[in-house]
């Protein structure tokens, strides 16, 4: 045993994983993706060009 083991073990390299093969549900699915966050900038860009929703959250009183 060395004094040298200390700290963090580094995890074996792993083979890269090869592309695979992605049949119509997958491609149906990475495109039904893509329109819906196609559709939240939409909704973003719009909810943008109006004000806030609401007054501004916890209202104080001009007592004291």
């Amino acid at each position: 045993m060395s004094g040298r083991e200390g700290g963090k073990k580094k995890p074996l390299k792993q083979p890269k994983k090869s592309e695979k093969d992605m049949d119509e549900a997958d491609v149906a699915f990475k495109q039904k993706q893509k329109e819906e966050q196609k559709k939240m900038e939409e909704m973003k860009g719009k909810a943008s060009q109006k004000g806030p929703l609401s007054g501004g959250g916890i209202k104080k009183s001009g007592k004291k």
